[in-house]
C-alpha cells in the first residue's frame, strides 16, 4: 500500500502533471491527515481551490495516527531536523509498512527503513 505525500496532492489537484494523475488513478494510494491538514491549512487558499481538494480527499482512504505513531515521529525527529509534519507522515509510512510516495525524496533519504519512492521520476 501507498502513503501520498502531501506535495503530490498539490501537483495532482493542480492537473500540472496527467503522468502523475494517471498513476494515482492506477494505485489509489491513501493520505494521512497530516497532509489534509497541510493542504488545507493553507493560508492563500481560494474557496474553490479549497472545494476542489475538499471533493479529493473524500474519494481518499485517510489514515489518522496513533500514538504508536506520534512516538515514532518524537524518534525520528530527535535524530533529524525535519517538520513535524514530514515526521509524523513517515512515521505513519514506517509503523504501518507503507511506501512513502513523495516528490521530496531527499527529505526521506535519511530514514534507510522508509520505502520511498517518486512517482514523476518513472
Amino acid at each position: 500500500m501507498i502513503l501520498l505525500d502531501s506535495n503530490l496532492i498539490i501537483y495532482i489537484t493542480s492537473g500540472q502533471s496527467p503522468q502523475l494523475t494517471d498513476w494515482f488513478l492506477d494505485n489509489a494510494p491513501s493520505v494521512s491527515v497530516v497532509s489534509m491538514v497541510e493542504v488545507l491549512g493553507y493560508h492563500g487558499l481560494k474557496s474553490s481551490e479549497k472545494a476542489e481538494l475538499e471533493n479529493f480527499f473524500s474519494r481518499l482512504n485517510v489514515i489518522y495516527p496513533a500514538a504508536e505513531e506520534f512516538q515514532r515521529a518524537i524518534e525520528l525527529r530527535q535524530k533529524h531536523a525535519m517538520s513535524l509534519g514530514d515526521a509524523l507522515i513517515a512515521a505513519t509510512a514506517l509503523t504501518r509498512d507503507l511506501t512513502l510516495a513523495t516528490h521530496n525524496i531527499k527529505d526521506f533519504a535519511w530514514i534507510k527503513a522508509l520505502d520511498v519512492f517518486d512517482p514523476l521520476e518513472e
